[in-house]
């Protein structure tokens, strides 16, 4: 794009020509993704009216989706060059594990903890990927697309690590995990995260399904096992497991900043968006916050969780705490 657009016509970029600056890489790739948005689809087909009435009629409404920026400016190139970095380390972390006796030296209990958690976590681990992929494609720009994408992308890397670990103590013990799936499906102490998450899966309202998700589930579910689950590994011994979860939380803390500012961006755009999301985080955290507190005994046999009020405090920074 150059100063004679004018006079030989429109460039490849031209719907970036108000910033009058050569566009970034970020800018370039993120911008104007989905026609359908503004003209609706080409061919009239059962899954419009489907948009019609979980997007466009949502009670979330901004009148320039597109204009929300991701503060990390993440591109699929950019995405790959950090998560690379990020798994060579925890790559290291776990090859070392393996080279070593270090699991013949952790406590019984802090073991028998591990098997009540590391299986059936990667079930609602599975959900929130579910649920990331499905506000994505529902979602009315393509910068929340792709956000949404590659947060779906950091739930399968969480439940791969899990699942890797696992793998490691089963070289010890056979049978480590195998009641994961029973523990999902049954444990008093699982049902009620079980209900919350088989009901975030049908959702349908992509606003709804957005705040549900990055404002009141995930957010205490990733206090909940890359806070309170690693530091009680650290105090049982296990540090290492307290140094993967930490590269876990880095991706969490990435999806907190760019909902953040989404969610700033809806709010200073429309500011009945800053009462709708409230009335969807009132009917949404508390189920949150009990989950969590009912899944802490999985981990140890009394106390409850702070995570749900680590949440709160990030909410209430929003004006979004119920």
């Amino acid at each position: 794009m150059n100063g004679d657009v004018g006079r030989r016509g429109l460039k490849t970029y031209s719907h970036l020509m108000a910033a009058r600056r050569v566009p970034s890489e970020y800018e370039i790739v993120t911008s104007k993704l989905l026609y359908y948005v503004d003209r609706g689809f080409e061919v009239e087909t059962p899954v419009g009216a489907w948009y019609r009435r979980y997007q466009l009629a949502s009670r979330l409404r901004c009148h320039d989706w597109d204009a929300f920026r991701d503060p990390r400016e993440t591109t699929y190139t950019k995405y790959t060059a950090l998560q690379r970095e990020k798994e060579a380390h925890v790559d290291g972390i776990l090859r070392s594990i393996a080279t070593s006796d270090y699991d013949a030296r952790l406590s019984t209990e802090w073991l028998g903890c591990l098997e009540r958690v590391l299986s059936p976590a990667r079930f609602p681990f599975h959900g929130l990927q579910m649920a990331a992929a499905y506000v994505g494609q529902m979602a009315p720009s393509g910068r929340i697309t792709i956000t949404c994408a590659l947060q779906a992308a950091d739930e399968m890397r969480r439940v791969q690590r899990y699942a890797y670990r696992m793998a490691q103590l089963r070289l010890r013990q056979p049978a480590f995990g195998d009641g994961g799936k029973a523990l999902w499906l049954e444990d008093p102490n699982w049902q009620p995260l079980r209900r919350l998450i088989e009901e975030l899966l049908c959702t349908y309202d992509w606003g709804e399904a957005l705040t549900a998700l990055n404002l009141c589930v995930k957010p205490v579910l990733d206090e909940l096992f890359s806070r309170e689950l690693a530091e009680l590994g650290k105090a049982s011994g296990d540090f290492l497991f307290g140094q993967i979860s930490f590269s876990l939380a880095e991706d969490s803390a990435w999806h907190r900043a760019w909902t953040q500012a989404l969610v700033e961006h809806a709010i200073a755009s429309n500011t009945e968006n800053g009462d709708v999301m409230r009335s969807w985080v009132r009917a949404w955290l508390p189920r949150a916050e009990s989950s969590a507190d009912a899944l802490y005994r999985s981990f140890v046999a009394d106390g409850s969780s702070s995570a749900g009020s680590n949440a709160r405090r990030w909410l209430a920074g929003m004006g979004l705490a119920p």
